[in-house]
């Protein structure tokens, strides 16, 4: 008895992680690490920005409703919060989807049917998907300017400990954070120089970039990967529904046929008595 209680367990254990879709599973954790790495390591860098902004670059917030770089910094770190929050939505829905296309598959001939609106649903999720692989390279792409922008500050730093002498500058106004009318730059001769190179917030602040652009690059990776599993479901599922319609056809053939027999062998019957 105890024996194949435990043969039972052993084929549901089996039963249930055959139903488990690994490929959106994968793409899942793909999605979930990517957001996180992008959310997180993104909001700290850009707290990190505004700090060095501030303390080295001597910016003041602008006063009353201008839209200024502090201001900008402000309405990204909301757009974080809301992808991140989005994101974790439709990843859980990707997993369900997920699930039941894996059960519509394996489940083609028991109680739960494949309907047309499945399909629909899984070509909408297609479609969607596609977009947000689109924005999560524009995403990317943006990213690579801040990541850009510390790469040539980190250069000045270095260049000017190894040449003596060098005078180097680093004005704002090439990236277009400040007008043209306000000079705001640093250069290797003034002491705001040296310390910022010499602070670790320049580097943890740089590295933290480098790591949100990773996180973005993980979050494309897995939207492709999406679009893959979720082509591949569709076409299983669109397979699926062709051999449900002639499995469907052919009994509804037979049914007929055995009915026609039945008849006739009724006719005979009574033509004999």
């Amino acid at each position: 008895m105890k024996h194949n209680l435990n043969e039972n367990q052993r084929k549901c254990c089996i039963k249930c992680l055959g139903g488990i879709p690994y490929a959106s599973l994968i793409a899942t954790i793909l999605l979930y690490a990517g957001v996180a790495l992008f959310c997180g390591c993104g909001h700290e860098a850009l707290s990190g920005t505004v700090n060095i902004l501030q303390t080295y670059f001597e910016l003041t917030r602008s006063a009353g409703d201008v839209i200024d770089v502090f201001t900008m910094i402000d309405i990204f770190k909301y757009v974080i919060y809301g992808v991140a929050a989005a994101f974790f939505v439709y990843g859980i829905l990707l997993m369900v989807e997920g699930f039941f296309t894996t059960g519509a598959i394996k489940d083609l001939y028991g109680d739960f049917k494949i309907t047309t609106c499945g399909r629909c649903v899984s070509a909408w999720f297609i479609m969607l998907t596609y977009i947000f692989m689109l924005a999560w390279l524009g995403v990317t792409a943006f990213t690579s300017l801040p990541v850009y922008m510390y790469f040539n500050l980190w250069t000045i730093c270095r260049n000017a400990t190894l040449v003596d002498g060098a005078n180097l500058c680093l004005d704002l106004r090439q990236y277009g954070i400040v007008t043209i009318g306000e000079e705001k730059k640093i250069c290797t001769m003034s002491e705001n120089f040296f310390k910022m190179c010499d602070s670790n917030e320049l580097n943890m602040t740089f590295h933290l970039f480098i790591v949100a652009l990773a996180g973005a690059g993980a979050a494309v990776i897995a939207m492709v990967h999406y679009l893959m599993v979720l082509s591949a479901n569709w076409a299983y599922v669109k397979d699926a529904c062709r051999m449900q319609k002639y499995e469907d056809i052919k009994s509804k053939e037979e049914q007929e046929l055995h009915d026609i027999h039945s008849t006739r062998s009724k006719e005979r019957l009574n033509a004999y008595t």
